[in-house]
């Protein structure tokens, strides 16, 4: 069942998102080569628990972190470690955030340093094709809709969707109904309505789409081990269009 959230909710959604995006923004200032994964760990579940919240993700189906760090042609669920970071990597950073019964999800791809055009290149098209199928969470549009217009721009810039991986609504739990594939054909799926809430997250990458899950379980890296980034937002929609819960 697709949740229509009253309004009490989505102010603890977005409260929820605010603490998403507050902590991004603050880990972004410590992104830098020799920086350890565990290290920004430890900086966002201290960053979050001061805002009164937890990780939403810690003990999550048996994930081991409090926050996800995925480097280069990780294209998510990486595991927070002793890895030091590399001057010209590209790091996804997922968070999610429990606060008061309610949720919020976020993503960001940070440059460690200086990076290259292609990969600088690959960030902008998956940061704009966030926005793109953003977009078109209006109220009579349908499902799908945000699927093709991520998709439509990500092709047409040669680079490959993630397809085995998808955004979902958020509210009381971190993954609700309806998936939010980031391809497929428009005019599908069910139509958006106000107070829906969901987090939109395309998975793009340099190469090929496919990808497969290394031995620990989680880490989720591309076939041909070329880089993906990753960006997403909580959003919710309403009568005038979206909002962005998770924008710093």
């Amino acid at each position: 069942m697709i949740h229509i959230r009253t309004s009490e909710e989505i102010v603890r959604i977005r409260e929820s998102s605010r603490i998403v995006a507050a902590t991004l923004q603050m880990l972004g200032s410590e992104i830098r080569p020799g920086v350890t994964t565990k290290h920004l760990e430890q900086l966002a579940n201290h960053f979050i628990q001061s805002q009164g919240g937890r990780s939403a993700f810690k003990g999550y189906r048996g994930y081991p972190g409090y926050i996800c760090t995925s480097i280069d042609e990780v294209v998510v669920h990486g595991i927070p470690s002793e890895r030091v970071l590399q001057e010209g990597e590209i790091i996804g950073i997922d968070i999610g955030v429990a606060k008061d019964g309610y949720l919020g999800d976020g993503a960001f791809t940070f440059a460690v340093g200086t990076v290259s055009q292609e990969k600088r290149h690959l960030m902008e098209v998956t940061a704009i094709a966030l926005q793109r199928g953003i977009a078109q969470a209006i109220p009579g549009n349908y499902l799908s809709d945000i699927g093709h217009a991520i998709q439509s721009y990500v092709e047409s810039h040669g680079m490959g969707v993630v397809r085995q991986l998808v955004g979902h609504g958020i509210g009381r739990d971190l993954h609700e109904p309806p998936e939010v594939p980031n391809y497929g054909e428009p005019g599908r799926g069910p139509q958006l309505r106000p107070g829906m809430c969901l987090a939109i997250e395309p998975m793009v990458t340099l190469g090929t789409h496919e990808i497969e899950v290394l031995s620990d379980g989680w880490t989720v890296v591309t076939l041909d081990r070329k880089p993906s980034a990753h960006y997403e937002h909580t959003i919710v929609i309403t009568s005038d269009g979206p909002q962005i819960l998770t924008q710093a």
